[in-house]
């Protein structure tokens, strides 16, 4: 019973973390921003910018702002 009461808890945790809108300081949407401007949907090239940043976190953070910024216009 605790073996599945920890697969839960793992699984709960990995949905929180994927469901979760990356945070991103000042400097680094400055930089995605431009970066993107310069390369376009690259993000591996992005990410390499920006260590400690994987593609999927950028492109993610990236579609998410977005889609919310073209929803409210």
């Amino acid at each position: 019973m605790d073996q599945i009461s920890n697969e839960d808890y793992v699984n709960s945790i990995e949905e929180k973390s994927q469901s979760a809108e990356p945070e991103f300081s000042d400097q680094e949407v400055d930089l995605i921003s431009r970066m993107y401007n310069l390369v376009g949907e690259r993000w591996s090239l992005i990410a390499g910018r920006i260590p400690g940043r994987t593609a999927e976190e950028i492109e993610k953070y990236w579609k998410l702002k977005n889609h919310c910024n073209s929803s409210s216009s």
